[in-house]
């Protein structure tokens, strides 16, 4: 792609970074580019975890390993965007609602998607 102006996915991931990287929870609203993380003033969160599809529809996922055993993820956190790139860090569901972080990264070409789905700001211990 050319013109990242058109990447609008790799646009709201940017947002999502940033807000991760420096913005406190303050505020109420929804959706993917609210301009901060979490529900309100008491509570404090530092990740917007995501969901990707793919152009066909299907969920994107990813195998990394766990005491030696393949586990399947598709939540990720967003931990750079350059572009239409996006390193994402494998988030693993902790059976509780919310996630552990893991220690795998993957990089993905956003023009590879075209849905972004936006799971509940948590708080993540990266």
């Amino acid at each position: 792609m050319e013109n990242n102006d058109t990447c609008c996915i790799a646009k709201i991931l940017k947002v999502i970074d940033i807000l991760q990287k420096e913005c406190p929870s303050v505020c109420n609203n929804e959706g993917c580019d609210k301009p901060f993380l979490g529900e309100g003033e008491n509570t404090v969160y530092n990740t917007r975890p995501i969901t990707l599809y793919t152009r066909s529809g299907n969920l994107f996922t990813v195998n990394y390993f766990v005491n030696n055993a393949v586990t399947t993820s598709s939540t990720f956190r967003v931990e750079d965007v350059d572009g239409c790139c996006a390193k994402l860090r494998i988030l693993a569901a902790n059976g509780s609602g919310g996630y552990n972080s893991t220690n795998d990264f993957v990089t993905v070409n956003l023009e590879c998607f075209c849905i972004l789905r936006c799971l509940a700001d948590t708080f993540v211990e990266v």
